[in-house]
């Protein structure tokens, strides 16, 4: 079974950065600012990204999962669903939302994600699985994940500590070739992303690019940029 954006990190000719449409941050608030979705996610598709990453949670994120369809039928870019999966319904309805790959948290699913993954990946998703410890990775290693992401920061404080890709530098080099490796938060700018991709096959990056005055003009200089 070909996945879409395992593939598509795997073809990247140039620096693979999943662009995040990130509504809403419980660190910096609203990160829309009245503006498009629809013209960030050209925004993106100009610039190169090899993904499109949105967060369907309602109460921490503002997230909707009828945008996340919206945003399948609008793009031919792989589409990431993240939220807090805990349950095999939700994995299902991720596939008929026709996204591309999940996200599965460790630490929410502990002793479950193996069968997560595999349920995941038989409904044709690439699977994320997300850890933040070495404890963590301990576990996901023992998965048939095609990707593995090394959130920098603390998904438990909702990402409101100062995480930073040191924690790539550290647990990246503990995962076997046969994973894609993904940097996922922290990275603000040229030279985190030169520090995440050293160890990493692509780079997660969703609010500094909401930030940027201009999404477009800053992600393609994260794509260009050598590392």
């Amino acid at each position: 079974m070909v996945f879409g954006l395992s593939r598509a990190i795997r073809k990247a000719e140039k620096n693979a950065i999943i662009a995040e449409l990130k509504v809403y941050s419980p660190k910096y608030g609203d990160l829309l600012n009245g503006r498009d979705p629809f013209e960030i996610l050209r925004a993106y598709e100009r610039a190169g990204a090899v993904g499109i990453s949105y967060i369907t949670d309602p109460k921490y994120f503002r997230g909707s999962f009828e945008f996340l369809k919206a945003l399948c039928r609008e793009t031919e870019l792989p589409v990431l669903r993240k939220d807090f999966i805990a349950s095999k319904g939700e994995v299902e309805k991720t596939a008929e939302a026709e996204a591309s790959a999940v996200l599965l948290i460790t630490r929410l699913l502990k002793e479950e994600l193996p069968e997560f993954v595999d349920f995941a990946k038989e409904h044709g998703l690439d699977t994320l699985v997300e850890v933040h410890s070495e404890e963590e990775l301990a576990i996901a290693l023992q998965t048939d994940s095609t990707m593995i992401g090394i959130n920098n920061r603390d998904i438990g404080k909702l990402e409101l500590d100062d995480g930073n890709v040191s924690l790539t530098e550290e647990l990246a080099p503990l995962i076997p070739r046969r994973y894609l490796k993904v940097s996922e938060s922290g990275i603000a700018n040229t030279e985190d992303l030169r520090r995440a991709l050293r160890h990493a096959d692509a780079a997660l990056i969703g609010t500094a690019l909401m930030k940027a005055p201009n999404p477009e003009e800053f992600l393609r200089k994260l794509v260009e940029v050598e590392v």
